[in-house]
């Protein structure tokens, strides 16, 4: 055991109470996340500078797109933890399926939920699905910050035992020091990953439907499998072979994905990405 240790900032998981009902800081950060992300959203799309001649959303057409992506985030969130996570327990207990405030959501189920959602926006309003994906990954990191920072409050995801400087004694997680993962979480995949979004928009990344969206998913997935060194698997799932746990298998083909769709749109050239958009009126 290490001689120092940073005491866990014992915080109440509960913000605040509205009468009966309780506000967790965990749903609050969902909350924050969209409103921020719509208003961020709005403005990107109102540039005209940032696009050239794609195609891309109105602002007046992301109230619609919210209420879209958060739909699918939160369909495709509870049907990945159930299908990747934990499928045995829900198929003895079906009833707790739709039990979203008890816990239990996959992010990489709630990327494909709002990546379902995207393209129905998408083909509802005519528009390119890339113009709507880039747009929509800009803002992404927002709500993966304020949600790893909700997971070290509550706390819950955990990192493995660690005798660094910094390594904490969560509650409910036994005796030993433990990596802070939800911190590394809250830097990589929202600090660090939004502020190479933010370089890439002002670069000119919206002139090429798809870069945006590719290095979004490709850097999610290297930074989520970094993490998981670090992040005690889930109980219930454990090491799967070799020291893998079950994010690391479902990051490995986002960074694939994202490298073949960086290349794509960096080989098409911004001419031809509005002449493609163009064509696809």
């Amino acid at each position: 055991m290490p001689l120092f240790l940073l005491p866990f900032p014992v915080i109440d998981p509960v913000m605040v109470h509205i009468g009966p009902f309780p506000i967790r800081w965990y749903a609050m950060g969902y909350i924050v996340s969209l409103i921020a992300g719509w208003l961020i959203a709005a403005r990107l799309a109102g540039k005209d500078s940032l696009w050239g001649d794609v195609r891309r959303p109105s602002p007046d057409s992301l109230d619609d797109l919210l209420v879209t992506i958060a739909f699918g985030a939160v369909l495709g969130g509870r049907t990945g933890y159930v299908l990747f996570y934990n499928l045995p327990f829900f198929l003895q207990h079906p009833l707790e399926i739709p039990q979203v405030w008890n816990g239990g959501m996959s992010f990489h189920g709630g990327l494909a939920g709002a990546a379902l959602g995207a393209w129905l926006f998408a083909r509802r309003e005519k528009i390119p699905f890339f113009s709507v994906a880039d747009l929509s990954c800009t803002v992404a990191p927002i709500g993966l910050f304020l949600v790893r920072l909700a997971n070290f409050i509550k706390p819950e995801l955990w990192g493995r035992p660690s005798d660094v400087p910094w390594a904490m004694i969560f509650p409910g997680a036994g005796p030993l020091p433990r990596h802070p993962s939800q911190l590394y979480e809250a830097g990589l995949e929202g600090l660090a990953l939004g502020l190479v979004m933010a370089l890439a928009v002002r670069a000119g990344a919206y002139r090429r439907p798809g870069l945006t969206s590719g290095l979004f998913i490709g850097l999610y997935g290297l930074a989520r499998i970094f993490s998981e060194f670090f992040r005690e698997p889930d109980p219930q799932l454990g090491f799967l072979f070799g020291g893998a746990t079950m994010g690391m298998l479902l990051s490995a083909p986002l960074v694939l994905l994202g490298a073949l769709m960086i290349v794509h749109s960096l080989r098409r050239g911004p001419a031809a990405a509005e002449n493609a958009t163009a064509e696809g009126r």
